[in-house]
């Protein structure tokens, strides 16, 4: 049978994917050590609250742990829905500043950007060679950015893009990716490229970890218009977002006519949205936090979401603010971690090209 067999990259199993991250968290909690992660974001704007709940608070907390922590800038990838990466400097900047304001610390995890290390994108030539044409087309997140794409046409980055995600996974050997279950086929691919080269390759040694998934257990946060929170659609809050611009765009939120404030998710979308994000800055039961409103209707949910948001987000605020106000040092964690990374991607690389008989 071919490497390339679809029969070897079976869709990832959902219920599967959950046992094993729970069986994760319970290894993550006796030995942190053990793990080293692989997470980022693309520069295109100031992170929200969804990407706070949804991402950026887990990775502090493994951080916390003891986690080995690897967060990615990832600059290259801006290019794969748009012709041109628009004010790249300053998203970089302002995605560095909201890590470091969230918790990140460059201590203890390394924060670097992906095109910065030309040994993390050369692995991309040799892990393309494992991969069928067949198999891209096929990957139903690409198929899903492609239909989303702002691009006339569908350019080669974005195609290929499973697999430059698999460099940047695969370059510090990563062995845990935290993953929202709609990125399961992206590293799923991963997984596929690193099995692949090993059994080609490696002549029995295992060069490459088939890393795991870890899926995120946050809830999915609304946008203010009822629809996915996201930067480009406008109804997001930003976590740099005064009090009084965040008191604005809750008033603006979109719920519902029933005064009676519940929580219900499935027929209350908007209103249990705004309940859960009001409950996850207190950290209590969206349930009881439903019942306090009681009959208070939308205005008072509204202020109530308000007064949760500002508390919760004051700290964070006040730091972004006082690491702003020093101008190199942004510039500075990421020569750090660009330092750190490049180093473990050169040696990576190296021993790639040793293992496939390169080394001349």
């Amino acid at each position: 049978m071919s490497t390339h067999d679809s029969a070897t990259t079976p869709a990832p199993d959902l219920a599967v994917a959950r046992r094993r991250s729970a069986e994760l968290e319970r290894s993550i909690a006796a030995d942190p050590g053990r793990f080293r992660v692989l997470t980022g974001d693309r520069p295109t704007g100031r992170l929200h609250l969804g990407h706070y709940f949804g991402t950026l608070r887990g990775r502090v907390r493994l951080q916390d742990l003891g986690v080995d922590t690897f967060v990615i800038v990832a600059d290259y990838q801006v290019l794969t829905d748009r012709d041109v990466a628009e004010h790249l400097a300053e998203h970089v900047e302002d995605l560095v500043l909201d890590y470091l304001a969230a918790g990140i610390d460059p201590d203890r995890s390394t924060i670097f950007s992906h095109s910065s290390l030309p040994a993390l994108n050369q692995l991309l030539l040799p892990f393309l060679s494992l991969v069928s044409v067949a198999e891209l087309r096929r990957n139903p997140t690409v198929k899903d950015e492609i239909a989303h794409s702002r691009q006339a046409s569908v350019s080669g980055l974005m195609f290929t893009y499973p697999v430059h995600q698999a460099a940047d996974i695969l370059f510090c050997k990563a062995n845990l990716v935290p993953v929202g279950q709609d990125q399961l086929p992206h590293l799923e691919v991963t997984r596929t490229i690193a099995r692949r080269f090993n059994d080609r390759y490696g002549q029995g040694d295992s060069v490459f970890p088939e890393p795991d998934a870890l899926l995120s257990a946050a809830p999915l946060l609304l946008g203010t218009d009822g629809t996915k929170m996201s930067k480009s659609r406008g109804n997001a809050i930003a976590l740099s977002a005064t009090a009084d611009e965040t008191a604005r765009l809750i008033r603006g939120a979109k719920t519902d006519a029933t005064r009676a404030i519940t929580y219900d998710p499935a027929t209350r979308p908007e209103v249990s949205s705004l309940v859960q994000l009001a409950a996850l800055c207190q950290d209590r039961d969206p349930v009881t936090v439903a019942r306090e409103i009681g009959d208070g209707g939308a205005a008072q949910l509204k202020k109530a979401v308000t007064e949760a948001v500002n508390d919760h987000l004051a700290p964070m605020r006040a730091r972004r603010a006082e690491l702003a106000a020093d101008g190199g040092y942004v510039r500075e964690v990421l020569r750090r971690g660009n330092e750190r990374a490049a180093a473990i991607a050169e040696a990576t690389l190296a021993e790639v090209r040793a293992t496939m008989g390169m080394a001349y």
